[in-house]
């Protein structure tokens, strides 16, 4: 009985792992999905201009994250010094923006990136990847 038992049991165990991988697969490529559709359709409306220094200029799907490309006029700053200066200070800021305003993304396993490049030299000043667990601190 025992023997019996722990095969029906192992068989059990077995499909369920198969079952999740299966669920997992499905959630996987329908985040891609509407990842590809998020993209495509908020695209329609850039370049679009966030405040006085900053342009929302591309928006990407890039697997199970979407990227948002911002391009930044530094004016008379140099991109060392934007690096140096802002990149700390902006990271809780975009990191809290993300949280709030992307929950439905991320509660559903999409990630969201925001890039941020020089509007003169297109150099990459900064780079803030987000996900759900980065927002489960913030609370």
């Amino acid at each position: 009985m025992p023997k019996t038992l722990l095969i029906i049991l192992s068989s059990f165990l077995f499909n369920m792992t198969l079952f999740a991988d299966e669920i997992s697969d499905k959630v996987y490529l329908q985040n891609q999905n509407v990842i590809k559709m998020a993209a495509s359709n908020m695209s329609k409306q850039l370049p679009q201009k966030v405040d006085d220094y900053t342009q929302l200029v591309k928006i990407e799907a890039k697997e199970q994250t979407l990227v948002y490309i911002f391009e930044i006029n530094t004016g008379a700053k140099s991109d060392e010094a934007i690096i140096k200066e802002d990149k700390s200070r902006m990271k809780r800021a975009v990191t809290t923006g993300i949280c709030n305003s992307s929950k439905r993304f991320l509660q559903s396993g999409i990630d969201i990136s925001y890039v941020y490049i020089s509007g003169i030299s297109k150099r990459l000043l900064f780079q803030f990847d987000v996900n759900k667990k980065d927002c489960d601190y913030l609370d």
